[in-house]
C-alpha cells in the first residue's frame, strides 16, 4: 500500500466511522417525514444478470433504467478481489461513466461454522471484499448469517456471528463501507436476526432485508419489520414484484412510512425468455408501487 493511500485511509477512518454512527443514531432516534423517503430501484446480479459481463451489464442497466447494481461474487462480471489496481479503476470508471452506481459487493461469506479456522478465513476473505468495494466505488459488502449446527447451542452461534460482524464493521468503517447482513438461511427468522444484531452493536453493521416468506411468520410482517428496521442499511433485496407469494406493496408502504432512504435491489430467480424486457417491466411495476406507497 502506498504512503498516500495509507494516509488517506487513516485520515478517513474516523470520519467514516462518525458518518456511520450518525446514520445509525438518526435511524434509531427519528423518523423522517413520509415525503422524504427515497426508494431507488437497483439490481442484484443473482440470477438474471449472472451471465452478463461488465459491458453487457452496463448496457442492459442503461436500457432498463436500473440506476445501481450489487455485484454478486462468482458471476460473469468477474469483479473479484483478484483484480489489480488498474482493473479496479477501470470497473469504477465504466459504471460511473454510464451513470450507474455500484451499490456494493454481494459476497457469499458467512460466520456460523463451528471451526474457528473457517470463521477466521471467512472474516479475512470479507476484508478482501471490503477493499474491493472501496476501490471500485461501492459503499458496502453483503454477508450472510446462514446456519445452525448440530450439538452447537443456537445462542453460541448467534454470539459468534455477532462478534465477527463487529470486527468487520470496525474494519469496514476505515474504508467508508457498510457491512450488510442479509436475512438468510436457517437464521432468517427475524427474532434470530435481531438477536444477532443485539450482539453486533458496531454502528457500521446493518441489516439487509431479503423479502423471505419467513418475514410473514410469528407475529406477522409489521411486527418482524419493526424488530430490525432501525438497523437497516442502504440495501433491501426484493423479488419479482408481480408475485403473490410476498406482499411487496405492504413492505413498500412500511418503508415509506418509516422514512427509509436506500436501494431496493431486485434479486430475481424466474426464467423469462427476455430478461432485459422483464427487467424493464419490473422497473415500471416498482415505480407504480412506490407511487402508491407514497399516496
Amino acid at each position: 500500500m502506498s504512503t498516500t493511500r495509507r494516509s488517506f485511509l487513516q485520515a478517513s477512518a474516523a470520519f467514516a466511522a462518525g458518518v456511520a454512527t450518525q446514520n445509525y443514531l438518526s435511524a434509531a432516534q427519528s423518523v423522517p417525514a413520509k415525503e422524504d423517503a427515497a426508494l431507488t430501484f437497483g439490481l442484484v446480479t443473482y440470477m438474471w444478470a449472472a451471465d452478463w459481463d461488465v459491458p453487457t451489464l452496463v448496457a442492459n442497466c442503461k436500457k432498463t433504467g436500473v440506476l445501481g447494481v450489487e455485484l454478486r461474487t462468482t458471476h460473469a462480471h468477474k469483479v473479484e478481489p483478484a483484480l489489480n489496481e488498474q482493473q479496479r479503476s477501470d470497473v469504477q470508471s465504466r459504471f460511473a461513466d454510464a451513470g450507474i452506481t455500484i451499490v456494493g459487493i454481494g459476497s457469499n461469506e458467512r460466520y456460523d461454522d463451528p471451526d474457528p479456522a473457517k470463521v477466521k478465513k471467512a472474516i479475512e476473505d470479507t476484508k478482501d471484499f471490503i477493499r474491493l468495494s472501496h476501490d471500485i466505488g461501492g459503499s458496502g459488502v453483503k454477508v450472510k448469517p446462514d446456519s445452525f449446527h448440530k450439538d452447537v447451542p443456537k445462542e453460541k452461534t448467534i454470539e459468534q456471528i455477532g462478534k465477527a460482524l463487529n470486527e468487520l464493521g470496525e474494519y469496514a468503517a476505515g474504508f467508508g463501507q457498510q457491512i450488510r447482513l442479509e436475512v438468510h438461511g436457517q437464521c432468517q427468522e427475524l427474532p434470530t436476526i435481531k438477536a444477532i444484531m443485539d450482539v453486533a452493536t458496531d454502528e457500521n453493521v446493518f441489516v439487509c432485508w431479503n423479502c423471505n416468506k419467513a418475514d410473514l411468520g410469528g407475529d406477522g410482517l409489521e411486527h418482524n419489520f419493526k424488530l430490525v428496521n432501525k438497523r437497516f442499511g442502504s440495501t433491501v433485496h426484493i423479488h419479482e414484484l408481480e408475485s403473490k407469494e410476498y406482499p411487496h406493496q405492504e413492505l413498500f408502504k412500511m418503508l415509506v412510512d418509516s422514512g427509509y432512504v436506500g436501494w431496493l435491489l431486485l434479486e430475481a430467480a424466474s426464467k423469462p425468455e427476455d430478461r432485459v424486457a422483464a427487467l424493464a417491466e419490473q422497473k415500471k411495476l416498482f415505480d407504480a408501487m412506490v407511487a402508491k406507497a407514497k399516496a
